[in-house]
């Protein structure tokens, strides 16, 4: 059964039986997942067991030698993209708030990825054009939400042909295909119907959580 509560759009046995029929979440995710709950103000923001264990399946059969990640919170989601890298491979995460560095670089080294996932604190926007010379397999956006469209955008040519694009909470707490007139709810729709449209991509949406919209670049 799922330890804590978080934003789900499943009915919650079904969710809980999505999570007792995957692989079991490693120890040292079950202990950031349990001290994010804790001590982090928004702990839902986490992605959690189900998800995690997604986004290191589909992480696992790209094999990628690079990931970029924008939006790190505590790190959760990073180590799960990092469980499928190629040898040698790294995970290039961003993260815009300072306070979080200290948890980040702990909960990385507890689950003995250090050296392959490289912290980048500040403005996404900003460091993402630091990689100028760089091509990337994934890039999971996990982020501020009103900004997802303009990531997907920056990306799109970082990201090399049959790469994935992973964004988190399209589907906005049901609320995008609801009578819902909200900012937040219409930028949502934007993102998702700008992707529906868009010729160089394949794309699906999966109701996990909160919605997770898998891109792939043609």
């Amino acid at each position: 059964m799922p330890t804590f509560a978080c934003m789900e759009i499943l009915d919650p046995l079904l969710q809980a039986y999505l999570e007792n029929h995957c692989d079991a979440e490693p120890e040292a995710l079950k202990k950031i997942n349990r001290e994010t709950y804790l001590k982090q103000l928004k702990p839902n923001m986490l992605s959690g067991h189900y998800q995690g264990r997604l986004l290191s399946m589909l992480s696992k059969l790209v094999n990628p030698k690079l990931v970029l990640e924008i939006g790190a919170f505590t790190g959760y989601a990073t180590i799960c993209l990092a469980e499928g890298l190629a040898e040698g491979g790294k995970v290039h995460t961003i993260e815009v708030n300072r306070e979080q560095e200290e948890t980040l670089r702990k909960n990385f080294d507890l689950a003995g990825f250090t050296d392959r996932i490289e912290l980048h604190i500040g403005d996404a926007k900003d460091v993402i054009f630091g990689f100028s010379d760089l091509i990337f397999d994934i890039c999971f956006i996990d982020a501020d939400k009103k900004s997802n469209l303009a990531y997907f955008e920056l990306i799109i040519d970082k990201i090399r042909p049959g790469g994935l694009i992973i964004i988190d909470n399209v589907l906005w707490k049901g609320k995008v295909y609801g009578e819902a007139k909200d900012a937040d709810t219409e930028l949502f729709r934007k993102l998702n119907d700008s992707i529906t449209v868009h010729t160089q991509v394949e794309k699906l949406i999966l109701p996990v959580r909160d919605g997770v919209l898998l891109i792939r670049k043609k």
